[in-house]
């Protein structure tokens, strides 16, 4: 099996399963859940309106969004109706975090977050056809309510014992920082919204991941008192990676969605560094690959593993839908040319910036000598070091052999750079001026 440069995959839904809930249980998107035999025959019926929230507290959606995102569209395209909550009000607040208060941001800076979210989910999402999505924010219904009305209309369903056993909460209040009056409302404001949700269109279903279960139920119980109606909610697991270890994150550093927080190439190379032991479950997860096509790379996996195709059809199928094919054929193209596969000076300059950028770098003038750059770059410790390495035959300089200590940068690539190679895999990156 050989991996296309672009992916010919539109997103949908593997026509080998009875239903959209046999598909998501299958690809481990299940991790806790209301009824699930009514929830299966909910998702194999009529289409019903779902909908999941995304608090702006930070400028740009992460990995673990992405989760709800491809979950919200599996959903739609088995023909049900997804809503794609914004919280411009619970995002003023932040759900509690396991250890301490949130830094509470700006009214601004929340209304700027509420924007750039709003158009990362509409992305994700058709707005077209009978089961077109909607993009609401909460906020439009929490800013006309007094503070009279929520505690009368709503304070008035919640039971102070049942939201002490919310995990979140007993977290905080067993910890040193304790919980603020303001992130314990919290699970008030979600159930709020689901409420709302439910009264102005029909909405049954919340989806989120397994750590706000207590504030997906809280919205499933407040409609029960309310309404007297029964509503679902599906808790998808925490991605972690096989040893244990917090998934999308390294060295502090999130994947996000947006491409000026994590640019394509990085993204690329996050998923094309997947380990063999997480790389199926993450097919599942995150591509709209078919059981057959997953099933078939899991036998490449343990046959031909050196050959790493599940890796790169993962990263080539997530960066897609996440960036577009354009932006993939052109990181593709880079990555392959940074290591020899590709000719350096026909790539797209801002795409060899932004690699460049994740490899070792420096800032050079033209006219350096390549062995000082080799020292700015740290390839070598020395320059009697990187002398020796250019004797030696094992220096090039965008692609071709460094033949003395005598050469100089130039900043010949596109954009203006320079790629550094040491032996056969070790590479840095030069930002050339003048």
């Amino acid at each position: 099996m050989s991996t296309p440069l672009v992916s010919a995959t539109t997103p949908a839904n593997d026509p080998s399963f009875e239903n959209v809930w046999d598909e998501v249980v299958w690809r481990g998107l299940v991790h806790v859940s209301t009824d699930q035999d009514a929830l299966r025959a909910l998702l194999s019926g009529d289409p019903i309106t779902y909908y999941c929230g995304f608090d702006p507290t930070a400028p740009s959606l992460h990995l673990g969004n992405l989760v709800q995102l491809i979950t919200m569209r599996r959903l739609q395209l088995a023909g049900h109706k997804p809503l794609g909550l914004v919280g411009g009000s619970t995002g003023l607040i932040g759900d509690p975090r396991p250890s301490a208060e949130r830094t509470l941001n700006t009214k601004e800076t929340v209304a700027e977050w509420v924007e750039r979210l709003r158009a990362q989910v509409e992305r994700f999402l058709s707005f077209d056809g009978e089961n077109a999505a909607r993009i609401v924010n909460n906020l439009d219904w929490t800013a006309p309510l007094s503070a009279i009305d929520f505690l009368r209309d709503i304070g008035k369903h919640y039971r102070v014992s049942t939201m002490l056993k919310k995990d979140a909460v007993a977290a905080r209040l067993s910890s040193e920082a304790g919980i603020s009056y303001t992130e314990f409302s919290y699970q008030i404001l979600q159930g709020l919204d689901y409420l709302e949700l439910y009264r102005q269109y029909g909405c049954v279903l919340q989806t989120g991941g397994s750590d706000q279960w207590g504030n997906l139920t809280s919205g499933v119980d407040l409609i029960h008192y309310v309404e007297h109606a029964s509503v679902h909610a599906i808790g998808t697991p925490l991605i972690t990676n096989s040893d244990g270890t917090k998934f999308g994150k390294s060295e502090g550093n999130a994947i996000w969605l947006d491409a000026e927080m994590c640019s394509p190439y990085r993204m690329y190379q996050f998923w094309l560094n997947t380990h063999d032991d997480d790389v199926i479950s993450r097919m599942k997860v995150f591509t709209f690959l078919t059981r057959d096509e997953i099933e078939e790379y899991e036998r490449l996996v343990a046959s031909e593993p050196f050959r790493r195709e599940a890796q790169r059809r993962l990263a080539l199928e997530v960066t897609s839908f996440v960036h577009g094919p354009d932006a993939t054929a052109a990181v593709i193209a880079a990555s392959d040319a940074l290591f020899g596969q590709g000719d350096l000076s026909t790539l797209d300059a801002d795409t060899l910036r932004t690699a460049l950028e994740e490899l070792p770098n420096a800032t050079a003038a033209s006219g350096t000598p390549v062995v000082q750059a080799l020292v700015d770059t740290g390839l070598v410790s020395s320059l009697s070091e990187g002398r020796r390495a250019i004797a030696q035959g094992g220096v090039s300089l965008d692609g071709a052999r460094v033949e003395d200590d005598t050469a100089v940068v130039t900043g010949s690539l596109p954009g203006g750079v320079s790629v550094l190679r040491r032996g056969k895999k070790t590479l840095a990156g030069l930002f050339v001026r003048g």
